[in-house]
Parts: C-alpha cells; sequence; structure tokens
C-alpha cells in the first residue's frame, strides 16, 4: 500500500514539498527555454542551408539543458518519494493520499493556496474537489475561517 498522510501530516509536510515543486517547476522552464534555444538554432541552420555554429557553445547549453531535465525529474522523483501525487507541474496541483471511511482520497492543494482545503476522489480529479470537512478533523468553525 502507498503512503497515505493524515490532514496534520499532509499540512506539515507541505511547506517542504511546496518548496520542491517551486524548484522543478524553475528547472522545467529553463529546460523548455534551453530546447527552444535549440530548436530556433537548428531552424536557422537549416533555412540558411548550413551556417558556423560556435561548438562549444552550443554543447555548453544542451549540457545546461540537460541538467536542468535532470533536475527536474530528480526534483520530482523527490516529491513521490515522500508519497506526494504531482497531477500538474505547470499549475503546481498537488494530492496527498489519504484514508476517509475506509477509502482512499485525495487531498488537494494548488500553488498559491495557503494550506490544504480540498479533497476529492481518485475518480473525480481537481474537478471534483471538495471543501474539507469534519471526517478529515476540520470543525465547522475552522472550515469557515
Amino acid at each position: 500500500m502507498s503512503k497515505t498522510f493524515t490532514l496534520n501530516e499532509a499540512q506539515t509536510v507541505l511547506p517542504v514539498v511546496e518548496a520542491l515543486l517551486r524548484k522543478a517547476q524553475g528547472a522545467g522552464l529553463r529546460a523548455a527555454s534551453l530546447g527552444r534555444e535549440m530548436q530556433q538554432l537548428s531552424q536557422r541552420i537549416f533555412l540558411a542551408g548550413g551556417m558556423h555554429v560556435n561548438v562549444a557553445q552550443t554543447a555548453r547549453r544542451r549540457a545546461e539543458r540537460e541538467k536542468a531535465l535532470r533536475e527536474s525529474t530528480d526534483t520530482l522523483a523527490e516529491i513521490d518519494e515522500i508519497g506526494v501525487q504531482v497531477k500538474d507541474l505547470e499549475q503546481g496541483l498537488l494530492d496527498f493520499p489519504c484514508m476517509m471511511d475506509g477509502k482512499t482520497v485525495l487531498l488537494c492543494w494548488k500553488l498559491g493556496e495557503k494550506e490544504i482545503g480540498f479533497w476529492h476522489t481518485p475518480e473525480e480529479g481537481f474537478a471534483g474537489r471538495k471543501p474539507l470537512d469534519v471526517r478529515f478533523g476540520k470543525t465547522e468553525k475552522e472550515r469557515l475561517n
């Protein structure tokens, strides 16, 4: 069985996972930018019918892209090892598996939210998010604050 979290455990680990998520996003953006740069260079070479290229500089940029891709992949693996599921890296969607009434549900958090405040079943996904309720240890008063 995979790791499950209580709401309190998920809230406690959230700052660490958020920092890792931001690191993975940054590395992914760098890799994408460098990939576009390499693609534009290839297109210029093709359109010009060939051209002189600074091979050393191009090799460095390609290595930078590979390093950024590796950093993003490794950071996502680190999040996965914690037991948290990254549902959408670009939007910053995370799910924390949780047991409720004997079934696995997902505590749902999106980058920019102050805390975990929603849940959904695995089948419903993000579109089926519902506010946390007393089953997760939140009182009505806490949910309204």
